[in-house]
């Protein structure tokens, strides 16, 4: 999916497992199958998930990110009835793998992408962005330069991503829509704790109710209607609703929304368009889904 993406097998995952974890040389090693960009999952028995980076970096760089990562998972774990995964270790380089990785609990449920997300999902999903709002920032404000901040930092990205998408998406449509989206104002409307990344793939349901939340390393303080890019990026129009009700967006919220989910969506459908259809996918989807509301 990347330039220099790293390899990573069983045959690694289950001798860096036997070498800096024994207690766990009886559990069963196997690759979980997912459309992730940024990790290979890999499943050590019933409990436990490990994560090995994909994309080539320096190791101690990883290594603080991952720590990162852990810190933020922990500050979110318990404070929602969902289930949120658990850090339980750091693993180092070795057996040809060359950058630190971690393990965390295995949270179970199916990927919503398999579900008929409907309006009981939506609701449970309004109730987990309320509980993370209702973090404590702690006066952390947003940082960095990845969505959740200004729209109109984007611009580069998205005009990039118009031009490449030609072969794909109806680019004049598009560019029109960005510029009203790369307008909206913020207001007086201060940071809150996000997820960060609500995709459907990170989403996990039983019965069609919300099972639990993953890849929560990213957990940090950005504008609220981050969160919401969830309603395009998931639902048809009804749940879409019945999202925005529970939550009591305003307009400006709501289309703040619908501006990250744009911005997210444009990059998937031609970046990923071989590498991985699936992610590419739901970005056409989500735009789909943006420009009926338009």
């Amino acid at each position: 999916m990347h330039v220099g993406q790293l390899a990573v097998s069983p045959e690694t995952v289950r001798a860096l497992v036997d070498e800096q974890f024994p207690a766990w040389r009886e559990l069963p090693v196997r690759r979980v199958d997912s459309r992730g960009t940024v990790n290979a999952i890999f499943r050590i028995g019933e409990r436990l998930a490990a994560r090995f980076p994909l994309q080539p970096g320096d190791a101690d760089a990883t290594r603080r990110q991952l720590a990162a990562e852990a810190d933020r998972a922990r500050e979110l774990l318990g404070r929602t009835r969902f289930p949120t995964p658990q850090p339980v270790a750091l693993g180092e380089p070795g057996a040809g793998f060359p950058l630190p990785w971690s393990v965390q609990t295995w949270v179970p449920g199916t990927v919503a992408t398999e579900a008929d997300p409907g309006v009981a999902l939506a609701r449970d999903l309004a109730e987990f962005i309320r509980d993370v709002r209702a973090l404590d920032t702690r006066g952390r404000t947003f940082s960095g330069t990845g969505r959740g901040g200004d729209l109109r930092a984007h611009e580069a990205w998205v005009q990039t991503c118009f031009r490449r998408s030609e072969p794909f998406l109806d680019v004049p449509r598009l560019r029109r829509t960005w510029r009203d989206l790369r307008e909206l104002p913020r207001g007086s409307t201060r940071d809150v704790m996000t997820h960060g990344d609500l995709i459907p793939d990170n989403l996990l349901v039983s019965g069609g109710r919300l099972a639990g939340v993953i890849d929560v390393g990213g957990l940090g303080p950005a504008d609220p209607a981050l969160d919401l890019v969830v309603a395009w990026h998931l639902f048809d129009a009804g749940p879409r609703r019945a999202l925005r009700e529970a939550l009591g967006c305003d307009d400006l919220e709501w289309q703040r929304g619908a501006a990250w989910a744009f911005v997210q969506a444009v990059g998937l459908v031609w970046y990923y368009a071989e590498s991985n259809p699936g992610m590419s996918e739901l970005g056409r989807r989500t735009l789909e889904r943006l420009l009926g509301e338009g």
